[in-house]
């Protein structure tokens, strides 16, 4: 470790949840598990998600916040000090420092997606939904995408601000950013919630979301239950092992993990009451992606009484969503850059930020000028995909799976049992098996399967 790092602690327990919820909470919550959930049986699909999240993205939760508590590093340098304990190659290492370059890469394109929730808040506060078409909305969407320099005044904007809080360090920039964002995110979300319920349909949600319909339960329905977990969790990002290293010994981390998983939860479900009876009840339909929020609900916003207001409350929601994830994404760029380059954090988070920025440059010209350049059109799995979309699956379908499966390995495998109990927290006994099970049985032949079709796909 060349930088000899001094790592900070969270301030409290609280403070390390709601960094660690935020980092978890993102723009997929609001518009792809709800839609996810309902086309796939409803209150099944969820019962489903439910067991895949505390079975499976569980223990790796709380494999690599282990790793972080145990190693007090970034997560090259975190994986490479558990590694020397155990006895085990340094080269896992490498491990780390592949978390560290996929949610780089998806930290480059991601800070683009929030700089439209930004535009968007913008557009709903000086009423331009006012009885705005669906094919008006079209164009609406359109010509953000279709600007260059408008995409890349709000991504300057986005990595500004999680630059100026992260240059702060943990308690005094993380904690004090995700304690008004959080908050500000749960009070928006309970608003559209009661807004929904009043202005809405209802009925039609419920049936959508809660009623059960198990005929739609496949083996598709599970693999995607897992992707969804895994995914919108954020497990086999570098992020969780270096919240991780900042964790207090006093702090359960068992008990930590499934709060977040049921947070994250919580928040995708009270998205789709938010969302959903606004859809239904304007006659719109529910589509996947983002097409669901930046077409067809700024509709709805421009037709319901108070829209101007409730769509403003709506995409300062997602600014919310999108900054926290952003935030705990990028610090782990700056934990490795201070720990194996000396940079301080100041200026790690000036670099960091402005290499994303740079990056970000190819995504937003992958929406616009362009839009037919497909970089890696020879490799099937990559064939027609523009930048946006390689940096895609690129990160999400390869290096953050190979990671996780790698972490399993390491962990459930290479790691002695003694270093194990101690760095989780925990005794010899029930969660510790069902733990040591899921890690060195269930989860690695799992991910390598998800791993391939995601490949043949």
């Amino acid at each position: 470790m060349a930088g000899g790092r001094q790592t900070e602690q969270w301030s409290s327990r609280a403070g390390f949840l709601m960094a660690a919820i935020g980092f978890a909470v993102g723009l997929g919550n609001v518009w792809r598990f709800p839609y996810v959930m309902g086309e796939n049986g409803g209150a099944a699909f969820l019962f489903v998600y439910l067991v895949c999240a505390l079975v499976i993205a569980l223990p790796l939760l709380v494999s690599e916040l282990a790793i972080g508590r145990r190693g007090r590093g970034s997560p090259v340098g975190s994986m490479l000090k558990v590694a020397a304990e155990s006895g085990a190659s340094s080269r896992w290492r490498l491990v780390g420092g592949l978390a560290v370059v996929g949610i780089f890469f998806i930290m480059s394109y991601y800070t683009v997606i929030a700089g439209w929730t930004f535009d968007y808040f913008f557009l709903a506060i000086t009423g331009r939904f006012a009885d705005v078409t669906g094919e008006q909305s079209g164009r609406i969407f359109a010509a953000l995408t279709g600007s260059p320099l408008r995409l890349l005044f709000w991504n300057t904007l986005v990595n500004i601000l999680v630059v100026v809080i992260l240059r702060r360090g943990v308690q005094a920039g993380i904690e004090k950013a995700v304690n008004f964002l959080m908050p500000a995110l749960f009070i928006c979300l309970l608003v559209m919630v009661i807004y929904a319920f009043f202005a809405g349909d209802m009925a039609k949600t419920v049936q959508f979301l809660l009623l059960p319909d198990f005929s739609k339960v496949t083996v598709h329905t599970v693999m995607v239950a897992i992707g969804q977990a895994f995914f919108s969790i954020g497990v086999g990002m570098a992020s969780l092992i270096t919240f991780g290293s900042y964790l207090g010994e006093e702090v359960s981390i068992p008990k930590s993990a499934a709060i977040i998983i049921l947070a994250d939860t919580a928040v995708a479900l009270l998205a789709g009451f938010a969302i959903f009876p606004l859809v239904f009840a304007y006659g719109l339909e529910p589509s996947e992606g983002p097409g669901l929020i930046f077409q067809t609900l700024p509709v709805a916003f421009g037709q319901m009484p108070g829209g101007q207001i409730f769509g403003a409350i709506f995409f300062f929601l997602l600014i919310a969503a999108a900054l926290t994830s952003c935030i705990g994404g990028i610090e782990s760029v700056i934990a490795w850059a201070d720990e194996h380059k000396g940079i301080a954090r100041k200026k790690g988070s000036l670099i960091a930020g402005s290499a994303a920025w740079l990056v970000g440059f190819l995504s937003i010209l992958s929406f616009n000028k362009w839009s037919d350049f497909y970089p890696l059109d020879f490799i099937p799995a990559f064939a027609g995909k523009t930048i946006f979309e390689t940096f895609d699956f690129l990160a999400a379908n390869i290096l953050l799976l190979v990671g996780a499966l790698a972490t399993s390995i390491f962990i459930g495998w290479r790691v002695p049992k003694y270093i194990k109990l101690a760095a989780i927290g925990v005794g010899d006994g029930i969660f510790y098996l069902f733990w040591r099970i899921i890690v060195c049985y269930v989860v690695p032949p799992l991910l390598l399967v998800i791993l391939v079709m995601g490949l043949m796909e």
